[in-house]
C-alpha cells in the first residue's frame, strides 16, 4: 500500500514538473524542471501529461514542448525514443498544422517538429547511435558494419538530419531582430534556449560526416561522391556562419562554449587531410551546471531514488542565466550614485524620453513594415508555389505523354509479335499442307504397290495355268506312249499269232513297224522338248515365287512405314490442332489487350487534348493580363514622365505586325494539326509582349507631340489594345478559335504606324550628293584636325623644353609625349576606319554609286558623320587643354576629361564602322587593333597626368609647425567648411552633367538624325528608371 502511494506521489511530482516546464509564458524552460523530467525511465508518463495540453492552439506552449521533448530524446532513457514513435503521426499532423503560419512561433514549431521526427526516425533506423550522438571511432565503424553501402546510406541520413538542424537554426535567427540585444530579453531567450541542443547535435553530426566521407573516398571513385561533396560544402558554409553568429550572442557566452569550424572545408580528395581534421568539441562551463546534475549522474535507479530538494541559490542562479527575472532597468539610469538632478539633468531626461518615444515609434513602424514584408513574402511564396504546381502539372503531363508514347511503342511491338506469330502459324499450316501432300503421295504409292501386287498375283495365276496345261500335255504324251506300247504289244501278239499264217505280209508289217518307229521317235522328241519346257517353266515358277516373297516383304515394310507415317500424321494433326487453338486464343487475348490499349490511348489522347487547351488558355489569359497591364499603365500618373520617339514607335509597330502574321500562321497550323500547341503558345507570348510594348511606346510618344496629335495617338493605341484583347478572347474559346480574325488588329496597328510616320522628324534631309560629300568632308576634316593637333603638341613640347626646368619640365614632357602617342593612335584609327568604310561601300553598293550607297544607308552615314565630328572636336579640345596646362593656366582634370571624351568618340566611330562590316574583313581586325591602341594611349595620358599632378602636389609640403592651437583650429574649421561646400558643389555639378547629357542626346537625335531604334531604346530605359 505504501509502495503504491509513493509511486502515485512520484507520478504526481512528474506531472507537476511537466506542467511547470511546459507553460504559456514566453520565457526559457527552467533547467530544474527539465532535469526532473529526465528521471523518467520511459515516455509513458510524459505523453500522458503532454496529451492533456492544448499544443495545437498555443504556439508558445508547443515551442516549449518541443524544447523539453528534444532534451528528453537527447539525455533521457533509451526507451524514450521507442515509446515516442507511436505519437509520430500526431507530431506530423501538428507540424503540418503549424506550417500554415508564415511567421512567429507557428513557423518555428513546424520546423522544430520536423526535426524531432527526423531525429526519432534516424535513431530507429540506426539503434547503435545513442540519443546524445556520442560515439567513438570504433563504434562508428561498427554502426556501418564495415559495408560501404551502409556507410553511403548512413552519410545521406546524416545529411538529412543536419539539414533539419540547420533549418531550425536559420528559422530562429530569421525570426529575431538582431539589431537589438534580443539575447538579454525573456522572449529572445525563449527562442534561443533550444539552440543549445541543436549545437550539441550539429557538432557531432559534422564530425561523423567528415569521417564517413573520408572513409567513402577511400573505397569509391571521386565522381560517384560528387553529390556528397557538394551537399557537404553547402552545409559547411551554413554551419560555420551559424556557429560564428551564435558565439557572438551574450546569452550563449555564459551557458555554452561554441567551437569554431576551420576556414576551409576538408579536402576529401586527399587522404592525408583526415589527420588535419579536428573534431569540434562543445564545452558547457562548470558554472552553468548545478550540483543536482552530479547527484543525478551518481544515481543508478532513475525512478525509485528520491530527489532531494534543490537549493534556492541554484534556482536564482538559473533564473539569472535564463532571463526569467531580468531587471527592468539594466543600465541603472535611475540611481546613479544618488546625485542631485539639476536643470541640465532634467533637460537630458526630457530629451532621453523624447528619444525613447521616437525609438518606440520607429520600432512600431519597423514592425509594421516587417509585417507587410512578411505578408508580401507569403504572397510571393504562394505564387511561386502555384507556379511550381503548374510546372509540376506540366511535367506530369509530359511524363504521362511519354508514358503513353512508350505504351504505344509496346503495343506496336506486341502487334509485330502477333504478326510474327501469325506468320509462324501460316508456316505451320504450310508444313501441315506439305505433310498432307506427302501423305497423299504415300497413299498413291501404296495404291500402286497394291496394284502391282495384284498384277503379280494375276501373273502367278497365269503361270500356274500354263503349268497345268503343260502337265496335261505331258499326261497326253504318256497316254499316247502307253497306247503305242499297247498297240506294239497287240501287233507283236498279232504277228506272233499270224507269223505263220501271214508270212507274205511280214514286209508290209515291218515297213509299217518302221514307220511306227519313226513316229515313235518323233513322239519321243516331242516328249523330250515338253520335258525341257516343263523344266523352264519350273525355273520361272521358282523365280516368280522368290519375287513374290520379296514383294510380300516389301509390301509389309511399306505397310509398316505407312502405319508409322499415319501415326506421325495423326500426331502432327493433333499438334497442329492444338497450335491452332492456342494461336486463336492468343490472338483473341492480344486483340482484347489491343482494344483496351486503344481505348486507354483514346482516353489519354482526349486528356492530352484537354491539357493542350488548358495550356493554351493559360497562355492566352497571361497574354491578356500583359496587354491589360500595358493599358493600365496609360492611366498611371508616373507614366506621364516617360517619353519615346516616333522612329522607335514605327519600328515597334512593324515588329508587332510581323508577330501578328506569325500568330495567324501559328493559329492556322494549330487548326490543321492540334497535336502541337507549342508554336501557338510561343506566338501568343511574343504577341502579348510586342503589343504591350507598342501601347506603352505609343503613349510615351504622345507625351512629346502636340495635344491634338497626342490625343489621336493615345486613342488609337487604346483601340489597338482593345482589339488585341478581343482577339485573345476569340482564341481562348474552341468554337471561335477557328474563326478568329486578325484584320481589325492589323488595321489598328497600321493606323498607329501611320501616325508615327507623320510624327517622325523631317529636318536636315540631305540630298544624295550632299550626304556622300559630307562623309568625305568630315573624315578629311577629322584627319586634318588630328594632324593639326599633333603638330601643335610637338610645338608645345619644344617650347616647354626651352622655357621650363626641373620637375615642371619633366611633367610637361611626359604629358605631351603621351598626348603625341594618343594623336598617332587616333591617326591610325581614322585611316583604318577609312579603309573599312571603303570596303563596306564596295561590297554593299552593287551597281549603285558610292553617293547612292551613302544616301540609301542614311542612318549609318549620319552616325559616321557624327562620330567623325566628335573625334575631331575631341582632338582640338585635348590640344587646347594641354596648352593651358603647359602655360600653368589649366587644370590636370581638364586634360583627363578630354582624354576620356576622345576614347568615347573613337569608340563611337569604331561602333559605327563595325555595323555593316564583314566579321572576317582584315580591315576590321586592323580597326579593332587601332581602337585598342587608342584605349591604351588614353590610359597613358590619364596615368601620366595623374602622376604629374601627384608629383607637383608632393612638392608643396604642408608646414604647421609655426601655427598656434587657435590657428590650427580655425584652419580646421575652414577646411571642413570648404569640404562641405565642395561636396555640395560636386553633387550639383553631377546633376547638371546628367541634365546636360540628357539634353545633348535629345538635341543630337533631332539635329543629326540618329536611328529611332537606338533613341527609343534609350528613352525606354529612362522610362523604366522613372
Amino acid at each position: 500500500m505504501g509502495r503504491d502511494a509513493s509511486k502515485f506521489t512520484r507520478q504526481c511530482q512528474k506531472a507537476v514538473s511537466i506542467n511547470k516546464a511546459i507553460n504559456t509564458q514566453e520565457i526559457a524552460v527552467k533547467e530544474k524542471h527539465a532535469r526532473n523530467i529526465l528521471f523518467f525511465k520511459g515516455a509513458h508518463t510524459f505523453w500522458l501529461a503532454v496529451n492533456r495540453l492544448p499544443l495545437s492552439s498555443n504556439a508558445v506552449l508547443c515551442w516549449k514542448f518541443c524544447h523539453v521533448f528534444h532534451k528528453l530524446l537527447r539525455d533521457g532513457h533509451p526507451n524514450v525514443i521507442k515509446d515516442s514513435m507511436r505519437n509520430k503521426a500526431d507530431l506530423n499532423d501538428m507540424s503540418r498544422m503549424w506550417g500554415h503560419l508564415s511567421e512567429g512561433y507557428g513557423k518555428l514549431c513546424s520546423i522544430y517538429l520536423k526535426l524531432l521526427i527526423t531525429k526519432m526516425e534516424f535513431h530507429i533506423k540506426n539503434p547503435r547511435f545513442p540519443g546524445n550522438l556520442q560515439m567513438s571511432n570504433s563504434q562508428l565503424d561498427e554502426a556501418g558494419e564495415n559495408d560501404v553501402n551502409n556507410f553511403f546510406q548512413l552519410t545521406v541520413e546524416m545529411f538529412d538530419y543536419l539539414e533539419c538542424e540547420l533549418n531550425l537554426f536559420l528559422g530562429v535567427f530569421s525570426s529575431l531582430d538582431m539589431s537589438r540585444s534580443v539575447s538579454v530579453t525573456a522572449a529572445g531567450q525563449c527562442r534561443l534556449a533550444p539552440l543549445i541542443q541543436v549545437i550539441l547535435d550539429s557538432s557531432h553530426l559534422y564530425d561523423y560526416t567528415v569521417k564517413l566521407l573520408f572513409k567513402l573516398h577511400s573505397c569509391l571513385p571521386a565522381d560517384t561522391l560528387q553529390g556528397h561533396r557538394d551537399r557537404f560544402q553547402e552545409q559547411f558554409k551554413k554551419l560555420k556562419s551559424l556557429f560564428y553568429r551564435s558565439s557572438n550572442l551574450q546569452y550563449f557566452k555564459r551557458l555554452i562554449q561554441i567551437p569554431q569550424l576551420p576556414e576551409n572545408p576538408p579536402n576529401f580528395l586527399r587522404a592525408s587531410a583526415l589527420s588535419e581534421h579536428i573534431s569540434p568539441v562543445v564545452v558547457i562551463p562548470v558554472e552553468s551546471s548545478s550540483p543536482e546534475s552530479e547527484h543525478v549522474a551518481e544515481t543508478e535507479d532513475l525512478v525509485d531514488t528520491d530527489i532531494p530538494p534543490l537549493p534556492s541559490t541554484v534556482d536564482s542562479k538559473f533564473d539569472d542565466l535564463f532571463g526569467t527575472s531580468a531587471a527592468t532597468d539594466p543600465f541603472n539610469f535611475n540611481s546613479q550614485n544618488g546625485m542631485r538632478k539639476d536643470e541640465k539633468d532634467r533637460l537630458i531626461e526630457q530629451l532621453t524620453a523624447e528619444l525613447q518615444a521616437l525609438k518606440e515609434e520607429l520600432e512600431s513602424f519597423r514592425l509594421e513594415s516587417g509585417r507587410l514584408c512578411q505578408a508580401l513574402r507569403g504572397r510571393v511564396n504562394e505564387l511561386e508555389a502555384e507556379l511550381a504546381e503548374q510546372t509540376h502539372l506540366k511535367q506530369q503531363a509530359l511524363g504521362e505523354s511519354e508514358f503513353l508514347r512508350v505504351e504505344l511503342d509496346d503495343l506496336r511491338r506486341v502487334k509485330e509479335d502477333t504478326e510474327k506469330e501469325q506468320r509462324s502459324l501460316s508456316e505451320i499450316e504450310r508444313k501441315a499442307q506439305a505433310n498432307e501432300q506427302r501423305y497423299t503421295k504415300l497413299k498413291e504409292k501404296y495404291t500402286e504397290l497394291v496394284q502391282s501386287h495384284a498384277d503379280l498375283l494375276r501373273k502367278n495365276a497365269e503361270v500356274t495355268r500354263q503349268m497345268t496345261v503343260a502337265r496335261a500335255a505331258q499326261d497326253e504324251v504318256e497316254n499316247v506312249k502307253k497306247e503305242m506300247q499297247d498297240r506294239v504289244k497287240a501287233a507283236q501278239d498279232t504277228a506272233s499269232q499270224e507269223e505263220k499264217a501271214q508270212l507274205e505280209q511280214l514286209q508290209a508289217l515291218q515297213a509299217e513297224l518302221m514307220s511306227s518307229r519313226s513316229e515313235l521317235e518323233t513322239l519321243k522328241s516331242t516328249v523330250t522338248s515338253s520335258q525341257q519346257s516343263n523344266e523352264q517353266l519350273s525355273t520361272q515358277l521358282s523365280t516368280l515365287e522368290a519375287e513374290k516373297v520379296g514383294l510380300m516383304e516389301t509390301v509389309s515394310q511399306k505397310e509398316a512405314e505407312l502405319a508409322s507415317l499415319g501415326v506421325d500424321l495423326e500426331r502432327v494433326q493433333s499438334s497442329l490442332t492444338n497450335e491452332r487453338e492456342s494461336g486463336v486464343k492468343a490472338a483473341e487475348t492480344l486483340q482484347n489487350q489491343l482494344n483496351e490499349k486503344e481505348s486507354r490511348e483514346q482516353a489519354l489522347e482526349s486528356e492530352l487534348v484537354s491539357l493542350r487547351w488548358a495550356a493554351l488558355r493559360a497562355a492566352l489569359e497571361e497574354a491578356g493580363r500583359i496587354v491589360q497591364d500595358s493599358l493600365n499603365q496609360l492611366d498611371d500618373p508616373a507614366h506621364i514622365s516617360c517619353t519615346s520617339s516616333a522612329d522607335y514607335l514605327v519600328s515597334r509597330c512593324q515588329v508587332a505586325l510581323d508577330c501578328v502574321e506569325r500568330l495567324q500562321s501559328a493559329r492556322d497550323g494549330f487548326v490543321s494539326d492540334n497535336t502541337d500547341v507549342s508554336g501557338l503558345v510561343r506566338a501568343v507570348t511574343q504577341f502579348a509582349h510586342l503589343v504591350g510594348d507598342v501601347i506603352v511606346q505609343g503613349s510615351a510618344t504622345s507625351h512629346m507631340v502636340p495635344v491634338e496629335q497626342a490625343d489621336a495617338l493615345a486613342d488609337n493605341v487604346k483601340a489597338c489594345g482593345v482589339e488585341a484583347l478581343a482577339l485573345l478572347c476569340q482564341l481562348k474559346e474552341q468554337e471561335s478559335n477557328w474563326t478568329a480574325d486578325c484584320s481589325r488588329l492589323r488595321a489598328a496597328l497600321d493606323t498607329v504606324m501611320a501616325l508615327g510616320e507623320k510624327l517622325r522628324p523631317r529636318g536636315l534631309e540631305l540630298q544624295q550628293g550632299e550626304l556622300g560629300d559630307l562623309v568625305e568632308q568630315e573624315m578629311a576634316a577629322t584627319s586634318a584636325a588630328v594632324e593639326s593637333a599633333a603638330a601643335r603638341i610637338e610645338e608645345m613640347l619644344n617650347k616647354s623644353r626651352a622655357v621650363d626646368t626641373g620637375i615642371k619640365m619633366e611633367v610637361n614632357e611626359r604629358i605631351l609625349a603621351s598626348c603625341t602617342d594618343l594623336m598617332q593612335a587616333i591617326k591610325v584609327l581614322v585611316l583604318s576606319s577609312k579603309d573599312l568604310q571603303r570596303d563596306i561601300v564596295e561590297s554593299g553598293r552593287g551597281a549603285a554609286s558610292m553617293k547612292e550607297f551613302y544616301a540609301k544607308n542614311s542612318r549609318w552615314t549620319e552616325g559616321l558623320i557624327s562620330a567623325s565630328k566628335a573625334v575631331g572636336w575631341g582632338a582640338t579640345m585635348l590640344v587646347d587643354a594641354a596648352d593651358q596646362m603647359v602655360q600653368g593656366k589649366g587644370k590636370f582634370e581638364e586634360l583627363m576629361v578630354c582624354s576620356h571624351e576622345i576614347a568615347a568618340s573613337t569608340a563611337q566611330l569604331v561602333a559605327a564602322s563595325k555595323v555593316k562590316a564583314d566579321k572576317d574583313s582584315p580591315n576590321l581586325s586592323r580597326l579593332q587593333q587601332a581602337s585598342k591602341g587608342v584605349t591604351q594611349a588614353t590610359a597613358g595620358v590619364v596615368a601620366s597626368t595623374k602622376s604629374g599632378k601627384s608629383q607637383i602636389e608632393d612638392t608643396e609640403t604642408m608646414d604647421f609647425s609655426a601655427m598656434t592651437l587657435t590657428q590650427i583650429k580655425r584652419q580646421e574649421m575652414d577646411a571642413q567648411v570648404l569640404v562641405l561646400e565642395l561636396e555640395t558643389r560636386l553633387q550639383k555639378e553631377r546633376e547638371r552633367l546628367g541634365e546636360l547629357r540628357k539634353k545633348h542626346y535629345q538635341l543630337a537625335g533631332v539635329a543629326e538624325g540618329w536611328g529611332g531604334e537606338e533613341e527609343g531604346q534609350r528613352e525606354k530605359s529612362q522610362c523604366k528608371l522613372v
